[in-house]
């Protein structure tokens, strides 16, 4: 395997256990989780989870330190989360009364992920 395979499928792994350590910290929160890398031609979102009649749209970061500030997503980031998140009310006709929430979470090893609720509206 070359070097920037290699380094690739780290980065896809480290991803991958950021999200999974997102989801038990929401799960552990009262959330269910109702998808998890829902992907539409329009966009991807990381997890979407409930909790009573709030949908949280959540964007997952990964990062292995530093601050905390180079994670918010970009105005075409939000933009494309924006968009999948109506694809994904429009295959879920049940969930038209809840309310949308647009969520980050910072997962960083041997550390708690950091929820920030409401961090952004379209």
């Amino acid at each position: 395997m070359s070097a920037t395979k290699h380094t690739r499928l780290r980065a896809y792994r480290f991803g991958l256990q950021a999200e999974t350590a997102c989801v038990w910290w929401l799960r552990a929160r009262g959330y269910r989780i109702l998808a998890r890398r829902f992907n539409a031609s329009v966009g991807e979102i990381d997890i979407i989870a409930r909790r009573g009649s709030l949908l949280a749209m959540v964007e997952v970061k990964a990062r292995r330190g530093g601050a905390l500030a180079d994670v918010v997503p970009t105005p075409r980031q939000r933009q494309r989360i924006a968009r999948a998140a109506e694809a994904f009310m429009a295959r879920s006709p049940r969930l038209a009364g809840c309310d949308i929430r647009f969520d980050l979470m910072v997962a960083r090893p041997w550390r708690l992920p950091h929820h920030l609720e409401d961090a952004w509206r379209p």
